[in-house]
């Protein structure tokens, strides 16, 4: 019969990173893919000014392009995730302000709805803060930046991941 650990039995692991290390090919068509996806966007925020850059894509990035195979990474999870977090933290933001208290609402909604659809995105955390902190609580906020750059991030997720003879880009749709 196996023992329940104490609380601090539970931080100890004898468990090993099983992570491996891409091929040499794999590992440039990562680095093009993250380099094109950044590029666009953020030349699309400096240069026409159409939305303001956003942080949150650059880890959307390492998920797309060096994880693509990650349930995290998969196109639900990138839109869903990013969608449900901008929807919680404008209506959030709308509705109690911008503070401490509403930003950790907002974070904390959107990780339980994001689970409750299956549309887990970790990045989408930070969408949910930025909404409460810099969207102003504009509507439009949840359409540019947030969907029009993570459609930019999926297209060139859809264009290069799929080159590399050793990735193939998405796992799943819905």
């Amino acid at each position: 019969m196996k023992k329940n650990k104490s609380y601090f039995e539970k931080w100890i692991s004898d468990k090993k990173c099983t992570l491996t290390v891409p091929s040499i090919g794999s590992l440039i068509w990562t680095f093009i893919a993250a380099f094109l996806g950044i590029l666009i966007v953020s030349y699309i925020g400096y240069e026409t000014e159409y939305f303001p850059l956003f942080a949150p894509f650059g880890a959307s990035a390492v998920l797309l392009y060096g994880a693509p195979a990650a349930p995290f990474s998969q196109p639900r999870s990138l839109i869903g995730g990013h969608l449900i977090a901008a929807v919680v933290g404008v209506i959030t933001v709308n509705l109690f302000g911008a503070n401490f208290i509403a930003v950790a609402f907002s974070v904390a909604l959107t990780i339980v709805l994001t689970l409750i659809a299956k549309a887990v995105h970790p990045p989408a955390g930070a969408t949910a803060f930025l909404a409460v902190t810099s969207s102003g609580g504009e509507f439009m906020w949840i359409f540019k930046p947030v969907l029009f750059g993570a459609f930019i991030l999926l297209l060139v997720a859809l264009l290069i991941n799929n080159i590399d003879k050793d990735k193939s880009y998405p796992d799943y749709w819905i």
